[in-house]
């Protein structure tokens, strides 16, 4: 496979490191930070702190090698400053983890109509990890997450389309140790149905109102995706709470476990599965639950996202950042998925002068977080740019993919320098055999 990585190139939203109503439970109330005149999104990811990171530090930061030392900063306590460029390996390593979590959920997806199990995880919850090879992950699955998508087509047999999206699990006591927290982790998979594909090309904005007591009209989301969020089977006869509900419910009951505890709560998907991630990590922050009682300290809260589409608006982008919500964006720049929806109307279409200026702005997709960004693409495959695996592989042999990379670019540079003899008229032996050479060499790479 002819691929190639750029490990990494940080350009979401244009950022530059300095130096380079269904039924609602009765959560808490956010305190909302005061908000600040809207920043324009080629700001610094680290804008609020206008204080010059000490030498001191950054060596630190590049040579800690134990999680349990560093996990706030790995988990975006900083926006991932001095970690990206280069790729920091307890950075990586976390990414390769959490994308493996993500990878279980489509081995363990039952795609058999035949089987009792379709449409459902093929495992129970206390032998899935280990089915898949992971029963020394340190976690343990707590839930499984069903979601169904409110949209008007036939439903095969008239059994519920609720389809399993993920699980939630949390950290053992064990693996408290080694990761400094204990961690909740919800990941959801991707795009597998009819039913997901279709919502997700409901491409239109709508108001979240997730928050009852102050709905935030100016705050949208891609309809699809609330949809899947949001939507409940009340009316059949296994009465399926929304996917929203399942997991409010679920979280909340974890954090009450744990509480007193050094937590985190991380949330990881790949492609529509990093949408809920974010629209989830969004409620959660934007009803307060994260916060501490005695405090206005807040858990971490941090979502990784796979080959993920934009979510929301300029406005939803800026409230994410407000409530704290850290998101990391692994993305392969030819993956069309991540240019989705808002393929002309998005971030780059909004910004004037250096703040959200067009009166179309509020109508306007945005991507929220910092970018990681890979780059490969295979002539004789091309649906492995949005494939997770792949972009797992990538993350853990970027070595080996690197040497294909400078293979491939010193070919097309010998392509180049041919063709610009042939262009001139420079004739020399065996010009054209030189060329077909190296024609059938790139064409063999990839």
């Amino acid at each position: 496979m002819a691929s190639k990585v750029l490990m990494p190139n940080l350009i979401l939203n244009h950022v530059a490191f300095p130096g380079d109503q269904a039924q609602l439970h009765s959560f808490g109330q956010v305190c909302l930070p005061k908000k600040e005149g809207i920043s324009s999104s080629r700001q610094s990811v680290i804008a609020n702190n206008s204080a010059v990171t000490p030498a001191s530090m950054v060596v630190s930061i590049k040579t800690c090698s134990i999680l349990s030392h560093f996990w706030r900063e790995v988990q975006g306590s900083n926006n991932w400053e001095y970690l990206i460029e280069p790729l920091h390996p307890l950075l990586r390593k976390e990414i390769i983890r959490y994308g493996e979590f993500v990878a279980a959920c489509y081995k363990v997806f039952d795609l058999d109509s035949n089987s009792k199990r379709y449409l459902n995880c093929k495992y129970g919850k206390k032998s899935m990890l280990k089915e898949v090879g992971m029963e020394n992950s340190g976690y343990q699955v707590t839930k499984y997450i069903y979601a169904t998508p409110d949209v008007n087509i036939p439903i095969q047999n008239g059994a519920s389309c609720g389809r399993w999206i993920g699980y939630v699990a949390v950290s053992s006591d064990e693996a408290v140790k080694r990761l400094g927290r204990r961690d909740v982790l919800i990941t959801f998979r991707g795009t597998v149905t009819n039913h997901e594909w279709i919502a997700n090309f409901m491409s239109s904005l709508t108001p979240a109102r997730l928050d009852p007591h102050n709905p935030r009209p100016e705050v949208k989301v891609e309809s699809g995706f609330l949809s899947l969020y949001t939507s409940d089977e009340t009316d059949s006869r296994f009465g399926l709470e929304s996917c929203r509900e399942q997991l409010l419910s679920e979280v909340s009951r974890l954090l009450n476990e744990y509480k007193g505890e050094e937590l985190s709560i991380t949330l990881a998907g790949h492609s529509m599965g990093s949408a809920l991630a974010l629209l989830l990590a969004y409620d959660i922050s934007e009803l307060g639950l994260n916060k501490n009682d005695s405090d206005q300290d807040q858990i971490p809260l941090t979502v990784f996202s796979f080959g993920g589409p934009r979510v929301g608006n300029s406005s939803f982008k800026q409230r994410c950042e407000d409530l704290g919500v850290k998101v990391l964006r692994i993305v392969n720049v030819n993956d069309p998925i991540t240019k989705l929806p808002g393929v002309l109307f998005n971030e780059n279409f909004t910004v004037l002068g250096g703040r959200y200026e067009f009166p179309w702005s509020c109508s306007c997709y945005a991507h929220v977080g910092v970018e990681l960004v890979l780059d490969f693409f295979n002539v004789q495959n091309p649906s492995c740019v949005h494939d997770l695996e792949t972009y797992i592989s990538l993350l853990k042999w970027p070595k080996t993919v690197q040497i294909q990379k400078e293979g491939v670019d010193f070919l097309n540079r010998a392509r180049e320098l041919l063709l610009s003899a042939q262009n001139l008229n420079i004739n020399f032996p065996w010009k054209d055999a030189a060329i077909n050479m190296v024609n059938m060499v790139q064409s063999q790479r990839t």
